[in-house]
């Protein structure tokens, strides 16, 4: 390397050290990497996106750091590993529910084989007419019907899938790092959530900032009466509905089942509340449709809860966790479909 080369080099160098010790970056490789081309101003796409980071959450935590690398810098087959990741997990979780549906389908069917054959063995027992004997049979005829076209659906995704998953399994076993997001919903999952909250309690540019956790209303009722194959369609419609309303630095989470959690970064607890209600009424007018069966749902619901992290007491993230859930509780026991706290 040239003298030129090794002092602009350091230059750089002297340049991005500050600005993540100032924005509390870890030291990693990889966020070397992206802090130095960012002060390199070598990538104005990577400049502009860090910025705009910045701008909407006062810092560029971690997970951020992660995210702006994959974008910017990791290369290809890393991207198509995460991305191959994710399309597996998304492809499992829907085929386990359809399996699951058909299971309970077919149960379904045996129970009314069962009371069916019953009732035929009145015919000489009791000398049904012929045309309650016609009534039975029309019943397990239509029974049988919705049961078969339950079990093609299944079958068309198995043969559909059967390629895709072998190649994906192999692809699947060279993965070292846990992706951040869901595979079902799209959004960021648990373990980033963690990760993020830590960061944002640990950087005080981010202060004041509020936690919003939401469930879905009637969650394991949905599943039970429409199948699993709906009740994804429900998240993921929910899911979508609460990206639409990440502006300003919010960002998503899948925290868990048929929970979800947002972080507004620089709002108070006004605000976050605002944010929320015009979420649960967005939610509240979503019509979902499961064309396999033909059947539609109205009535999506969700409670949420709201909390402002406590800077002068230094507050915990179990600590901010708990009262968020708490007022996500008092939401659930005054009737669901409501933001709490009211004042």
């Amino acid at each position: 390397m040239s003298d030129d080369k090794f002092q602009q080099s350091t230059s750089f160098l002297k340049k991005a050290v500050p600005l993540m010790m100032k924005y509390k970056v870890p030291t990693t490789p990889t966020n070397y990497a992206l802090w130095y081309t960012y002060v390199a101003n070598t990538d104005p796409k990577l400049n502009a996106d860090v910025d705009a980071t910045v701008d909407e959450h006062g810092t560029c935590s971690p997970l951020q750091s992660d995210m702006l690398y994959q974008k910017h810098m990791a290369d290809k087959h890393s991207q198509d590993i995460n991305a191959l990741k994710q399309s597996l997990e998304s492809m499992m979780t829907e085929m386990s529910h359809s399996m699951a549906d058909t299971i309970q389908d077919t149960d379904a069917f045996h129970s009314v084989l069962d009371n069916t054959f019953e009732q035929l063995s009145r015919v000489e027992n009791e000398g049904l007419s012929i045309d309650e004997t016609i009534a039975v049979v029309r019943n397990v005829v239509k029974d049988s019907q919705a049961l078969t076209q339950s079990t093609r659906y299944f079958k068309h995704q198995l043969n559909d899938a059967q390629q895709e998953i072998a190649q994906l399994k192999q692809n699947l076993a060279e993965m070292t790092e846990q992706a951040t997001h869901d595979g079902l919903t799209g959004l960021l999952n648990r373990a980033a959530f963690e990760r993020e909250l830590a960061a944002y309690i640990n950087s005080p540019q981010t202060w004041p900032f509020c936690l919003v956790l939401i469930d879905l209303d009637h969650f394991k009722h949905l599943n039970d009466t429409y199948g699993h194959v709906l009740g994804d369609i429900a998240l993921k419609q929910v899911s979508k509905r609460i990206l639409d309303c990440c502006r300003d630095g919010i960002q998503a989470f899948r925290y868990g089942g048929e929970e979800f959690a947002l972080l507004v970064p620089q709002k108070r607890l006004s605000t976050a509340k605002r944010t929320a209600e015009t979420l649960r009424a967005a939610i509240d007018r979503m019509v979902i449709k499961d064309r396999r069966r033909g059947r539609t749902l109205d009535s999506i619901t969700v409670s949420m809860g709201v909390a402002e992290y406590d800077e002068y007491k230094g507050e915990s993230e179990a600590d901010l966790i708990y009262r968020a859930d708490q007022h996500l509780y008092q939401a659930k026991n005054l009737g669901r479909n409501r933001v709490m706290p009211i004042n």
